[in-house]
């Protein structure tokens, strides 16, 4: 009966998955299993991510300074054991190898709070957090430009992202319900039975893709564990990669302390500020799927990488000339939630798409480098250049809002100018 079911469904999933995104023969089970994928690792985030926004609240703006150079730091120690893990392991065991480790780091943790909950124990927490993300959706998009060409992801990666988005919705209503009934520790313990079905998904992806040309490949070794760092250096392409990374999260990083600063002078209450950013990760992921659903795949293909890539710098400066006119709790979150659900349904996948045009060495060293290196040094960067303007130059949050409006404008400049190398690339192909 449940495979007569089966076969009566499947065909009214196709038909409707067609009405939304060209699906080309053979592509359907990698871009089934890539959407589970993606679901699966976001929602294993976003269940402890308002806990650890909350942290980044009782730190205060000046704590959190402090610990984004913690985690540039880690990052800068956990880049050359990445490098090593493909260096030794063949490229099918690499995921394995990371997201077991980022499982058992999850469990360590939920003992840890068995014990007590201290200061020290809250900032690592916040820290291993930051390094979690970058890490497991780092080699979430390795794993997507390893097997979908450019052309391609232009057309599934909207829907692949898509489920990235589910769970972003998934991951706060889990958390919320559980709360009450498991208690917040035992939620590390949800994420990690996630992080466990991400790594099914990602082995059913390398699965659907085999027979196809997918051969495996013999992991490089190459000894030198920085030449993540060495291939951006020399690549014009990769550099400008980098380089409108590292502006977009010292944006980015901007709003997050001013985020940390209003709502904590606004909302006194832990409880109710934890519920605050569980709503505001609600509300990014569900604005988030509808644009990837209505408009990604029509803003990638009609306008190009650089356009949508581009859209992220344009709404950044609307924020800043909100924040300029009204530093208020509202607007704060109005421009946070914008300029995460940009991020996610339009810019990052538009970014993802250039890393379709590199070599497959580069999709995991100077791929897996710019995503967390360079990604976090923009913590880092901004974190000084907020603390100098704030502290040194007495600037308030109208001003600071000023004077990055000429950042924003090189980062789209930046963007624009990445579209037009991926073209000319993309041109060059058989």
């Amino acid at each position: 009966m449940s495979s007569a079911f089966g076969a009566t469904l499947r065909p009214k999933l196709s038909a409707t998955l067609a009405r939304v995104v060209t699906v080309g023969p053979g592509e359907r089970a990698g871009l089934g299993w890539s959407f589970v994928y993606f679901f699966c690792v976001l929602a294993a985030y976003y269940i402890v991510r308002p806990v650890r926004d909350e942290m980044g609240v009782v730190a205060g703006k000046d704590g959190l300074e402090r610990i984004f150079i913690y985690v540039f730091l880690v990052m800068l120690a956990a880049v050359p054991v990445f490098g090593k893990i493909v260096a030794s392991f063949p490229r099918r065991l690499v995921v394995p190898v990371i997201y077991i480790f980022f499982i058992l780091n999850l469990i360590a943790f939920r003992m840890a709070l068995g014990l007590g909950e201290s200061k020290l124990l809250a900032q690592t927490f916040f820290v291993w957090a930051s390094v979690f993300n970058l890490f497991t959706i780092s080699l979430f998009w390795i794993v997507m430009s390893e097997h979908w060409d450019s052309t391609q992801a232009k057309r599934l990666y909207g829907v692949i992202a898509a489920g990235g988005s589910i769970g972003g919705i998934a991951g706060p209503f889990i958390a919320q319900g559980l709360v009450p009934v498991i208690g917040p520790d035992n939620l590390l313990l949800v994420s990690a039975a996630f992080l466990a079905l991400a790594l099914v998904a990602a082995l059913q992806v390398r699965a659907s893709f085999s027979g196809r040309g997918d051969a495996e490949v013999a992991p490089p070794r190459e000894e030198n564990l920085f030449k993540g760092a060495i291939q951006v250096w020399r690549s014009p392409y990769l550099f400008q990669i980098a380089l409108a990374i590292l502006v977009a999260n010292v944006v980015s990083t901007f709003f997050y302390l001013e985020q940390a600063g209003i709502v904590g002078a606004a909302i006194t209450d832990r409880a109710a500020r934890v519920q605050l950013f569980a709503r505001m990760d609600l509300s990014v992921s569900l604005l988030t799927i509808l644009i990837q659903v209505l408009a990604t795949s029509i803003v990638l293909r009609r306008y190009g990488i650089g356009m949508a890539a581009g859209l992220l710098p344009l709404t950044a400066i609307v924020g800043f000339v909100a924040l300029a006119v009204a530093p208020v709790l509202w607007v704060i979150v109005a421009v946070v939630v914008a300029e995460r659900a940009v991020t996610f349904s339009i810019a990052s996948p538009a970014m993802r798409v250039l890393y379709t045009l590199v070599e497959p060495d580069e999709k995991y060293r100077a791929q897996n480098f710019i995503d967390t290196v360079v990604f976090r040094g923009g913590d880092a960067v901004s974190g000084s250049l907020f603390n100098l303007m704030t502290r040194q130059l007495g600037m308030a949050t109208a001003g600071i809002s000023i004077v990055s409006i000429p950042l924003a404008l090189i980062w789209l400049a930046i963007c624009l100018a990445l579209g037009r190398r991926h073209a000319a690339r993309a041109a060059q192909l058989p």
